[in-house]
């Protein structure tokens, strides 16, 4: 049990990647998920903390109610989202990768399915599956029976189950992926960038509205192939170039921040399945890039 002379800021401190891990999964944004714990910090530094027996799983608590409070607001902007939606990029450099962080590893496949699922859904799915929280703990942040609480676990656990695999690369692999795919997309040659695509890849691009991306999915290999092209034949009238990439993990994931044809930043991440890449993320909004910084590499 906490007394009143426990000093309050060490205390969250010492939770404070849990809640920010916790809160980015439920709302799939980094700007929100940090002033989430930073509105749960004013209230852990506000409240009478001397019957708080488990600080961890009282935070927690704040962060989840702080979270389906948004969520519900959110659920609204999510359907006047013009065109696909994919979570803010967690961003990692490869020189890091040695000591590299696995609550990194957010598979934006496993984020883009939680979309489907009700505020509590998401929330009973991701406290006990990702989180280990037990039911009796579930139910007191959600303020709901246990029973309640296995059900909606189990109905999410039923949409997303086949999405939570993470297919791991090593750095090294991350980077010959990233460059490879980079080097084809932005070339002349299609059946280069064929090669590298599984048959039924299934591209996503997210710019919400703000600037241009492709509305709907593009699934197939060819039809991947044929878009890049295109693209690719467009800029070339007007006479843009990409300016820089940087190779990086997104979400655990291989990829690369660039500039792209006219200094329009975005990151680009893969995901590769047995040798092939399954899926291309491609984040433009310039509202969820905020946090991210221009590509360190030299021009191309």
């Amino acid at each position: 049990m906490l007394t009143t002379t426990t000093t309050a800021e060490p205390v969250f401190e010492a939770h404070r990647r849990y809640l920010s891990q916790l809160a980015y999964r439920m709302l799939g944004s980094v700007s929100d998920a940090e002033d989430i714990v930073q509105d749960a910090w004013l209230r852990w530094n506000e409240a009478s903390r001397e019957e708080v027996v488990d600080p961890r799983a009282y935070l927690a608590r704040i962060v989840t109610r702080l979270c389906l409070d948004q969520m519900k607001s959110a659920r609204r902007r999510r359907e006047l989202y013009v065109g696909a939606w994919l979570p803010e990029p967690l961003i990692e450099t490869l020189g890091a990768a040695n000591s590299r962080d696995d609550d990194l590893d957010v598979p934006i496949a496993l984020m883009v399915a939680l979309e489907r699922l009700s505020p509590l859904e998401r929330a009973a799915f991701l406290l006990r599956d990702i989180f280990d929280v037990e039911f009796s703990e579930i139910a007191r942040m959600l303020e709901r029976s246990e029973s309640t609480c296995r059900q909606l676990a189990s109905r999410a656990r039923q949409h997303v189950q086949q999405d939570k695999v993470r297919h791991h690369v090593s750095p090294a692999d991350a980077e010959r992926y990233a460059k490879a795919f980079f080097e084809a997309s932005h070339g002349a040659d299609p059946h280069a960038l064929q090669s590298l695509l599984a048959r039924d890849v299934v591209l996503h691009s997210d710019g919400g509205g703000k600037v241009l991306a492709v509305l709907n999915p593009i699934l197939g290999a060819d039809k991947v192939t044929r878009f890049y092209a295109g693209l690719a034949q467009k800029v070339a009238k007007l006479g843009l170039t990409t300016q820089a990439y940087e190779p990086v993990l997104i979400n655990g994931m291989p990829g690369f921040i660039s500039l792209e044809r006219g200094e329009t930043l975005q990151t680009t991440a893969l995901d590769i399945r047995d040798g092939k890449i399954v899926a291309v993320y491609i984040l433009r909004n310039p509202d969820k890039l905020r946090h991210v910084r221009s590509p360190a590499a030299a021009p191309i």
